[in-house]
């Protein structure tokens, strides 16, 4: 895990990669917890027996949002900035979902610095985010997202 002090520090990896998460395995329970807090409870997510039958492969899949919402949970174990006060996220540029995330599989997340711009009191991070499946040469998903990180003191 790439470890820093301030958010000032990303600056050195602006055009590099930040790192791989480790595997998160998408299971039934999560699909459905998300359903239930999304309302999006379309059967493809959360009819089992259905998809057995309808579906390739015969398995429920997960959320393309579900997907963007482990960027936050997965980017967590691949950089930490150690004198942060908070951070937000400030939007995205671009998510595309480019496969779907079949009930069962392991997704991980890999990361790179686009571009780092000052802001009062902290940084605005533009980050590249790829979703992979485990076994598969396609991600699940691309994304440029941006988070803005503010330092427990100001820059001096």
């Amino acid at each position: 895990m790439l470890e820093v002090d301030t958010p000032y520090d990303l600056q050195r990896y602006v055009g590099q990669s930040l790192g791989t998460s480790d595997w998160l395995e998408i299971d039934q329970a999560r699909i459905d917890a998300f359903a239930a807090v999304s309302g999006d409870d379309n059967w493809i997510h959360v009819d089992v027996e259905r998809a057995r039958r309808e579906l390739p492969d015969g398995k429920t899949i997960a959320h393309g949002m579900l997907t963007l919402s482990l960027v936050t949970f997965l980017g967590a174990g691949i950089c930490r900035v150690r004198q942060r006060s908070r951070g937000i996220n400030y939007g995205s540029n671009k998510v595309r979902f480019t496969a779907p995330v079949q009930c069962g599989a392991r997704v991980r997340l890999h990361r790179t610095l686009e571009a780092y711009d000052s802001v009062d009191g902290g940084a605005r991070l533009t980050f590249g985010n790829r979703i992979e499946i485990e076994g598969m040469s396609r991600p699940a998903m691309v994304a440029e997202t941006i988070s803005v990180m503010y330092a427990k003191e100001a820059q001096p």
